[in-house]
């Protein structure tokens, strides 16, 4: 079975940061960073739900300007996520458009946006587009253990990173349970596949108490058909519980000892471990000096969480034509090598 979570580099491993989450049973998205996104479709950046921001540097947040050109005049509802004062610059983004028009568009987009500061503490505001985007001040919240976002299947967690004095967040995107369908007991039974996994999933991973009555409703040659079953049967004899896929988020970090603990623990046992690595390693004082890894510290943070698959990336133009050794090198200390 396909793992829930399709994600691809937007801008291939030189262009500006942007890690696109597809979700393979629904129609939505997320973000990992918000550098240039003219490379998505509009289908693609509207399926998007949440973003989050490592930090604001314009190569991580340039592409916001487009996302919302795209939003405005449709109902919609984005949730963004960022490092401190990250409200401010959301706001300051906002404010740089004149909105004397925006009062004739029939439906509303809303985004609310959310910075994590390192005691854990989450402010958040509202910008609304009925409201000129005025902002909007809401209760603060705290980000238990990380935690960001927390939903029925996955969660998002966050921990903040040192980039040369200001906070990069660092994300890993945590499936809960990944429930396969026996295909084969569904036909046993004489049950169809269709959307009402989704919802069977949903509930599973809700904790639903066994006796829930869900009813599951189809069309075939012969018409159309319904049956009521519990919720416990169908948990037992059409799915199987295996452990969730995790895709960590590392970018723009200097390699010293607090943020290596702190990458480290972030990634432990990640599926796919999408990670900076700018520099070469003969390139490790300039690397040091503007707050990013070299391809061998990119490695090695890998090799030392275990993660399953290194994916080096935000390669430095400064490197164009040397991409291939930059992989080289990371996959060498990843594989134990000399880093």
């Amino acid at each position: 079975m396909k793992p829930q979570f399709q994600t691809h580099l937007v801008n291939g491993t030189t262009g500006d940061p942007v890690l696109y989450v597809d979700f393979l049973f629904q129609r939505r998205a997320l973000l990992f960073d918000l550098g240039e996104i003219v490379a998505l479709s509009p289908r693609q950046v509207l399926r998007v739900t949440d973003v989050f921001v490592s930090h604001t540097h314009m190569d991580h947040f340039i592409g916001f300007d487009t996302m919302l050109r795209l939003m405005l005049g449709r109902s919609k509802r984005l949730r963004l996520f960022g490092p401190p004062d990250f409200l401010d610059r959301v706001a300051h983004r906002l404010l740089g458009y004149t909105w004397n028009l925006v009062h004739n568009f029939a439906v509303e987009l809303v985004i609310e946006a959310v910075e994590r500061w390192p005691d854990g503490e989450l402010r958040r505001a509202r910008f609304r587009s009925s409201r000129a985007f005025a902002r909007e001040e809401m209760p603060p919240a705290t980000a238990s253990d990380g935690v960001l976002l927390d939903e029925d299947d996955f969660r998002v967690r966050a921990v903040p990173l040192d980039h040369n004095g200001i906070v990069s967040l660092a994300f890993a995107l945590e499936e809960k349970a990944h429930l396969n369908v026996w295909k084969n007991r569904l036909d046993e039974l004489g049950l169809p596949t269709g959307p009402w996994l989704t919802e069977l999933k949903r509930r599973v991973r809700r904790g639903d108490a066994d006796d829930t009555a869900l009813t599951i409703r189809w069309r075939d040659r012969h018409g159309e058909h319904q049956r009521i079953e519990p919720l416990g049967l169908l948990r037992r004899e059409v799915l199987r519980e295996v452990p969730g896929q995790t895709i960590a988020y590392v970018v723009d970090a200097v390699f010293h000892d607090a943020n290596r603990r702190a990458i480290v623990q972030l990634a432990r046992y990640a599926d796919r471990f999408y990670v900076e690595a700018p520099f070469l390693n003969e390139a490790a004082t300039r690397a040091a000096t503007t707050g990013h890894l070299t391809a061998g510290q990119a490695g090695r943070l890998a090799r030392e969480a275990g993660v399953k698959r290194l994916i080096p990336f935000h390669f430095s133009s400064r490197h164009t034509g040397q991409e291939a050794l930059i992989e080289e090198q990371a996959m060498t200390a990843f594989a134990g090598g000399k880093a």
